[in-house]
């Protein structure tokens, strides 16, 4: 039997793990409050539905990938009796996978919720960008019970190569939100290390192979190059539009910065890195990828 999926928020990561999912024999039926999205991937085959009652209909897994953890909360537990959100009309035994980059104790809270309405839930945040959900190589790190884990294996196989059960409920939401700020401090590293080359007459290809041979060498160096003209298919090559932007770095940065105050945890480089992104984004480049970081180290003083 054909398992049925209703599919919410179709964003650039979430419309093209949308059409994995129908390309894998998924029934799929997605919904998004932009029509643009929803037409992108109904030009691949995915059925759209305009509410998201209508997505649900029939449907045996909930899969969302949201902005942030108010969007989450909102959808599943509402916002009050006018919006009493999806756990409260759910039946018993559907599944929900949420991919959405929140915070550990959101994701606890809506687990919790949905646990005690005897609905499975996991969150599943995801690495890999825009590339990865296109070619379906994702990373998933998964929290929640195993078994609700391993039920969840054939559609995150669908999207993704890698799926590693990280613990518990909110599990997934720590051990991504410890990968991103890694993240934006090597692409930073990355950016300012290729910006004082170029600044002393080196060509920054040829720096750029040096570093990835060397000790160096970073997943930012590899395969997401910061500097315009050194790599193809990558953000830079193209103006730095599309991919992950500097508002949701900043964003996943602010919730390591939450995460490190609940643990009494240190994260002096982390700190500073969300604070030059904060930088970035006022500067007007909030919705830009965020290798386009290099632009602020590239700024000449007046």
């Amino acid at each position: 039997m054909t398992t049925t999926i209703a599919f919410i928020g179709l964003g650039n990561m979430g419309g093209p793990m949308a059409v994995n999912l129908h390309k894998a024999g998924f029934k799929v039926t997605a919904v998004d409050l932009s029509a643009d999205a929803r037409a992108r991937v109904a030009a691949e085959g995915v059925s759209v539905a305009a509410t998201t009652s209508d997505a649900l209909v029939g449907a045996q897994v909930v899969i969302s990938m949201l902005p942030a953890s108010r969007h989450v909360e909102g959808l599943y537990l509402g916002d009050g009796a006018a919006n009493a959100g999806l756990l409260a009309s759910l039946p018993a035994g559907t599944r929900i996978i949420d991919c959405s980059t929140i915070a550990p104790a959101s994701a606890r809270k809506v687990a919790a919720a949905a646990q005690a309405r005897g609905l499975s839930m996991i969150d599943a945040p995801v690495s890999g960008g825009t590339a990865g959900a296109a070619a379906g190589t994702l990373t998933f790190m998964v929290g929640g019970e195993a078994d609700s884990v391993a039920a969840a294996q054939p559609l995150l196989q669908a999207m993704g190569k890698n799926i590693f059960h990280a613990g518990d409920s909110g599990a997934g939401q720590v051990a991504k939100v410890c990968n991103n700020m890694l993240l934006a401090i090597h692409m930073i590293g990355s950016a300012e290390a290729l910006t004082l080359g170029v600044n002393n007459g080196l060509d920054p290809a040829v720096l750029s192979e040096i570093m990835k041979q060397s000790s160096g060498g970073n997943w930012s160096l590899e395969k997401y190059n910061p500097m315009p003209g050194v790599m193809a298919g990558v953000p830079a090559s193209r103006d730095y539009s599309g991919g992950f932007g500097t508002d949701l770095m900043l964003k996943d940065l602010g919730l390591a910065e939450e995460a490190a105050l609940a643990s009494a945890s240190a994260i002096p480089l982390g700190g500073l890195a969300r604070n030059l992104y904060a930088a970035h984004s006022a500067s007007g480049a909030g919705a830009l990828d965020f290798s386009s970081i290099i632009r602020l180290l590239q700024k000449k003083p007046a």
